[in-house]
């Protein structure tokens, strides 16, 4: 038999019933009973005290969006229907959101009429309600600054949630605290995301800072206004790499990208000083350094993997690699780094060491862990969006390397010329082509042709063609350039004309002695025999100079 309560439990049962004119659609009944599901947060967080809410702050901002006219335009920045605690708050704004959004007039009307479209005028107590909304407040004089205490409330629950998460998170043993941190760096940087906007600027300081620019770049000698890249042409395109800018460099694998942006920061970094920082999640650092040396040295890539120098490469090279002592040249190898992690160390960077010049290898290998994304291009868009973001926070340039799909490689040509790469040739988002300021690509064509000329005739040996697809502040130009694989390294085309199959140019040498013999054109010719094992031996031998250190 089913009990029977008395009458003052029943009164008490009633009393804790909840009202429904705030109950949710997710409500309903089960044997009598009503089980009601919150759709929003618990009014006390985790410690017992009640979550930040002003319940009439609320309804002083919903009023007066029905008596003001202009109000809406006002706010609709400011407020989302998540910024109001009350669930009918929230329904309420919705319908004015809905109005001001077909541009409709906003009134108790109107209100009352959309939330009947939008089925939730019961839910929200009627029509009742919504006259007392309007009766309650006698302006919307001050509605932008209740609106961002709204606001503010609605910020201020999110970090206890986010907070709650994460420590409840990091009791749990079996958590990885490097994944949950992760995940807390990137859940945070969402909430900012979303909540942190920029104020507008007056044009007047705009203007001036505009001014000083161009006097600065017609005080340099250069006459750009922008970082010196080192590639001459480039530079007078581009007028330098200038601050805020994101610039893609994508191409096929074996193109040469790598061996393009260490040629580029050497340039940079040891030939005028300009503090360099190279994220390279590929390539280790210390094999970033042996292609830097290689560079710098003019000695072979293969050779300074081997060690099997001659002692005229050994001079060579303790000679040249002077000139990387003390080079502002920074490098991280942290393998599938996060875009959170970036944001961290290039912070860091120019705090504490005044980079001026971020580079990235490459962009695909990049995450955005911590947050949650429908496919792989959707994170890659997030990834690029950052980047640029980033780049206008540090006021620096920045260069993403990425990759090429294959439809290059898919596409016919007898000469090669059809295999130029093209914007919708970039890998995984069409983002990264929206969100870029330049985007350049490299192209080889006698890797292409397997040929030493073109369908013309024109020499090909070392070509490297340096396309500027999209410029957002120029024109767009393919730049000539020297490839030299020996020594994976880019020159201006101009610079060199000699064969780029033929092997490096070597200096004058201390050991010019006995197995070493001067030609006739005044050059040395080194001695084909390494050094015994490949080391470096300076031992002194029964019939050798002495050694000059």
């Amino acid at each position: 038999s089913t009990p029977i309560k008395s009458s003052a439990a029943s009164d008490v049962y009633k009393r804790q019933m909840p009202d429904p004119a705030l109950e949710t659609p997710y409500s309903n009944r089960q044997g009598g009973a009503r089980r009601r599901t919150p759709q929003h947060q618990s009014m006390y967080d985790t410690g017992g005290r009640i979550m930040p809410q002003d319940k009439e702050v609320e309804e002083a901002v919903l009023g007066a969006l029905m008596l003001e006219k202009d109000a809406y335009t006002t706010v609709c920045d400011i407020l989302k229907p998540e910024c109001f605690y009350e669930p009918r708050n929230q329904r309420i704004y919705e319908a004015i959101q809905s109005l001001g959004a077909s541009q409709k007039p906003i009134d108790m009307l109107t209100v009352v009429e959309q939330l009947r479209l939008n089925g939730t005028l019961a839910e929200v107590g009627g029509p009742v309600v919504i006259s007392e909304l309007t009766s309650r407040v006698a302006s919307g004089a001050h509605v932008e600054f209740h609106a961002r205490i709204v606001a503010q409330k609605y910020l201020a629950r999110e970090l206890i949630s986010f907070a709650a998460g994460i420590e409840g998170k990091a009791f749990d043993e079996s958590n990885d605290v490097d994944d949950l941190l992760q995940e807390a760096e990137g859940r945070l940087f969402e909430i900012s995301q979303r909540n942190v906007k920029k104020d507008v600027t007056q044009v007047d300081p705009v203007i001036s800072d505009a001014i000083k620019q161009i006097q600065a770049a017609a005080n340099r000698e250069s006459g750009l206004s922008g970082l010196e890249s080192g590639y001459h042409d480039l530079d007078n395109l581009t007028s330098g790499w200038q601050n805020s800018d994101l610039i893609i460099i994508a191409a096929r694998p074996a193109m040469g990208k790598t061996a393009f942006v260490l040629s580029m920061a050497k340039n940079m970094a040891v030939n005028y000083n300009i503090p360099v920082a190279i994220f390279s999640l590929e390539m280790s650092n210390l094999q970033l350094i042996n292609r830097l040396i290689s560079n710098v040295c003019e000695i072979e890539s293969s050779l300074i993997k081997s060690g099997k120098l001659s002692r005229l490469q050994w001079d060579q090279l303790m000679t040249r690699i002077k000139h990387l002592y003390g080079a502002p040249l920074f490098i991280d190898d942290t393998p599938s780094l996060s875009i959170f992690e970036l944001r961290t160390k290039a912070r860091r960077l120019v705090r504490e060491h005044n980079v001026k010049f971020i580079i990235i290898d490459y962009l695909q290998l990049m995450n955005a862990s911590g947050m949650h994304f429908g496919s792989r291009e959707q994170e890659v868009s997030m990834i690029s969006r950052s980047l640029k973001q980033l780049a206008k926070e540090l006021n620096i340039p920045i260069v993403a390397l990425s990759q090429l799909n294959r439809s290059v490689e898919s596409r016919q040509s007898g000469d090669g010329g059809s295999k130029r790469p093209q914007l919708s040739d970039l890998r995984e988002s069409g983002a990264i082509e929206q969100d870029a300021d330049i985007v350049c690509f490299i192209h080889r064509p006698e890797y292409y042709t397997k040929s030493d000329v073109d369908a013309e005739g024109h020499d090909i040996r070392g070509l490297a063609e340096f396309i500027v697809a999209k410029h957002r502040s120029g024109s767009v130009d393919t730049i000539k350039m020297r490839f030299k694989g020996r020594l994976a390294r880019f020159e201006n085309w101009s610079e060199n004309d000699f064969d780029p199959d033929a092997a490096p140019v070597t200096v004058e040498s201390s050991f010019n002695t006995g197995s070493f013999g001067q030609t006739p054109t005044g050059t040395f010719t080194a001695s084909p025999t390494p050094l015994s094992g490949g080391t470096a031996d300076f031992l002194s031998g029964p019939s050798d100079a002495p050694a000059p250190f």
